[in-house]
C-alpha cells in the first residue's frame, strides 16, 4: 500500500508537503553522474538493449517470425537485469531471478514449434512482486528478513492463471517491506531483504510503493510486463512515478489466494505495463473465479476474455468525466500537466466537469487505517499458519524484527505491526464500525458523484512527481495522491502517463464503478493514443540546479 495514507491520518499530516529542493536532495546518492547513461558500452557509446520498450505484440511478432525464441527473450532480459539491477545504476528492482525460467521457455518454444500457441502471453517473460507465492525455487518474503528462505508450496491462483496463459515467471521484484505496512516513517521501495529500489528516471528519487520493484523493472525494460499488488495506491502510485500504465482492478476480479495479505476488503493484484494494450492483455490472463477466495465468486460474469476489444481511439467521444477540482489549482508542476490533460480529453470529445472526491474520502482515512490494522493481523496469521516458514504469526514477525533490529530495522521501526497486533479480532464492534464507515462511506461518495453528475469516470492526478529517497526521515507527500477513493470503495483505478515535470513522470487517473475495467481501459487508451506522453527512462543521476 501507499504510505501516504498515514500522512493523511497521522500526526505528520501538517508537514506532508515538503520544502525540499530538486537539487542535492538524496540521502542515498547515486554514483552515476547527472545525464550519464549507466548502460554505456566501451568508450562511453550507449549500448542499445535489443528489447528496449518492446511491447507484448512486438515480442510475439519476433517469435512468430523466428527472430527470437522465448528462451532468447528470457536470456536478453536476464542479461539486462544483471547489467542494471545490481551493477551500473543498481536499481535493485529485482530480488531474484527464476532458476527455472530458461527450462520453462524451452517447453513453451517446443509448444510453439508444434503449432500450439496458448495466447498473447505465450513465451512472454513476466516479473512478480515478492508477496506473490510461486511454488518453485524462488522465495516469497514480502521483502522481509523475517521470511527469508520461505518457499511457497504452490503457486498463487493468479500465478497458475499466468502459467496457463503461457507467461514465464522471470523473477521476483523488490517492494516496500510488508507492502509498506510496517511503519509511518517508512521509505517506499526499501526492504530489509532487498535494500532500496531506485527510480530509473532520476536515480535518487523514490520509485514509490509498495510495488516499487515491479514499477522500476517494467519502466526500465527488465521485463515485458509486471504484476504488482495494491491495498491503497501500491499499483497506481509506482506506475505513475515510473511512467507506466497501472490498473488496480475491482476487488474480487483477481484472486488473492497465495498473496501475502494486508486487507481482505481492499487487496488486489494488478498489471503494470508500458502501454494500455499490454496492461489489458495481462489483466485478462490474471482473472478467474477461485473457490478459495470468496471475493471472486460471481466475477466470471464481469471478467472479459479479451479486454483489448475496449481499446478504441474514439472511446472518449461523448463521455462525461468528473475532474477532482483540487487538482486544477496549486503550485505543483503536476497541476499544469493536469490542465493540459483536461484540454486533451475535451479535444477528443469528452465533457469534463469539476467534482470534489478527495476531501470527503480523505475524511474517512482514520476508519480505513483501523480496518487495515484489524484485517492485516487476521489475514497474515492465516497466511503464516499455512506457510512453509518458521515464522507462524504476526507476533513472531515482531519478535524477529526486535531480535534482529540492526538488520531488519536500521532506518525505521515497526509501530504499524505492533498496532495491528493489539487489535482484538474481526468480531470486534470497533472493526465493524470502521469498515462500515470506510468502505461503505467511500462507495456512497463515489457512487453519488458518478450518478448525480452522470459521469463515466472520475479523473485526477494519480500522484505528484517522485520525491527524494530519504532513508533517515522517510517518505514525504506531494499532497496530490488520488488512490484512496477507488481503493477504499474497492473500485477500479487506471493510471496512464500524462507527461513529466523536471523529467519525473506523472500519471492521469481514471476511476470508475465496480467492474468497469474494460471501459476505463478504453478511456485510457484513447487518451494514450491521442497524447503519446510516455518517455523511456534514461537512468539519470540526481537533478542539477
Amino acid at each position: 500500500m501507499n504510505r501516504r495514507l498515514f500522512l493523511r491520518t497521522g500526526a505528520l499530516a501538517s508537514a506532508a508537503v515538503s520544502t525540499l529542493t530538486l537539487a542535492g536532495c538524496s540521502t542515498a546518492p547515486s554514483s552515476v553522474p547527472a545525464q550519464a547513461d549507466p548502460a554505456a558500452g566501451p568508450g562511453g557509446a550507449p549500448e542499445a538493449f535489443a528489447l528496449h520498450e518492446a511491447t507484448v505484440a512486438d515480442l510475439q511478432q519476433h517469435m512468430q517470425a523466428g527472430k527470437y525464441t522465448a528462451r532468447a527473450l528470457c536470456e536478453l532480459y536476464l542479461k539486462r537485469i544483471a547489467e542494471v539491477n545490481t551493477q551500473g545504476p543498481a536499481l535493485r528492482a529485482v530480488l531474484e531471478t527464476n532458476p527455472d525460467a530458461l527450462k520453462l521457455a524451452d517447453g513453451l518454444d517446443a509448444e510453439r514449434k508444434a503449432g500450439k500457441v496458448r495466447g498473447p502471453l505465450h513465451g512472454i517473460p513476466v516479473l512478480l512482486k515478492d508477496n506473490i507465492d510461486t511454488g518453485d525455487q524462488q522465495q516469497t518474503t514480502a521483502g522481509a528478513l523475517a521470511l527469508a528462505g520461505h518457499k511457497a508450496a504452490q503457486d498463487a491462483f493468479i500465478v497458475k492463471q499466468l502459467r496457463a496463459a503461457g507467461a514465464i515467471v522471470l523473477g521476483k521484484t523488490n517492494l516496500s517491506e510488508w507492502a509498506n505496512f510496517r511503519s509511518s516513517r517508512s521509505t517506499s521501495g526499501w526492504s530489509s531483504r532487498g535494500g532500496q529500489t531506485k527510480n530509473p528516471y532520476v536515480l535518487d528519487r523514490t520509485p514509490s510503493g509498495s510495488s516499487a520493484g515491479s514499477g522500476a523493472a517494467a519502466a526500465a525494460s527488465l521485463c515485458a510486463v509486471a504484476v504488482g499488488t495494491e491495498t491503497d495506491g501500491s499499483v497506481v502510485s509506482p506506475s505513475s512515478v515510473n511512467g507506466l500504465v497501472g490498473l488496480k482492478p475491482t476487488v474480487g476480479l483477481l484472486s488473492r489466494t497465495g498473496i501475502i495479505p494486508i486487507s481482505a476488503t481492499q487487496d488486489t493484484a494488478g498489471p503494470m505495463a508500458r502501454t494500455v494494450r499490454d496492461a489489458a492483455l495481462l489483466l485478462a490472463a490474471l482473472t478467474g473465479e477461485d473457490p478459495a477466495d470468496a471475493a471472486t465468486k460471481g466475477s466470471a460474469a464481469h471478467a472479459q476474455a479479451d479486454y483489448t476489444k475496449f481499446l478504441d481511439t474514439n472511446a472518449l467521444k461523448g463521455k462525461r468525466l468528473g475532474v477532482e477540482k483540487s487538482h486544477l489549482t496549486g503550485t505543483s508542476p503536476a497541476i499544469a500537466l493536469m490542465q493540459q490533460a483536461v484540454a486533451a480529453l475535451k479535444a477528443q470529445g469528452a465533457t469534463v466537469v469539476e467534482v470534489e472526491v478527495a476531501k470527503p474520502v480523505g475524511a474517512l482515512g482514520d476508519a480505513e487505517y483501523q480496518v487495515l490494522l484489524y484485517e492485516f493481523k487476521d489475514g497474515l496469521n492465516k497466511y503464516l499458519a499455512g506457510a512453509n516458514a518458521g515464522i507462524k504469526t504476526l507476533a513472531d514477525v515482531i519478535a524477529f524484527n526486535t531480535q534482529h533490529a540492526a538488520q531488519a530495522m536500521p532506518f525505521f521501526q515497526q509501530e504499524t505491526l505492533e498496532a495491528a497486533q493489539k487489535t482484538d479480532g474481526l468480531a470486534s464492534a470497533k472493526y465493524r464500525a470502521a469498515l462500515a464507515r470506510s468502505q461503505g462511506g467511500a462507495r456512497k461518495i463515489v457512487d453519488n458523484l458518478l450518478q448525480a453528475n452522470k459521469l463515466d469516470a472520475i479523473i485526477g492526478i494519480t500522484t505528484g512527481p517522485a520525491g527524494c529517497i530519504d532513508l533517515v526521515n522517510g517518505d514525504y507527500s506531494s499532497g496530490l495522491d488520488f488512490s484512496s477513493p477507488a481503493a477504499m470503495a474497492g473500485y477500479p483505478h487506471l493510471t496512464v502517463p500524462m507527461g513529466q515535470a523536471h523529467g519525473l513522470p506523472v500519471g492521469l487517473s481514471f476511476v470508475g464503478p465496480a467492474w468497469a475495467e474494460g471501459p476505463l481501459l478504453g478511456l485510457g487508451y484513447a487518451y494514450e493514443q491521442a497524447t503519446k506522453l510516455r518517455k523511456a527512462p534514461e537512468l539519470r543521476g540526481p537533478l542539477a540546479g
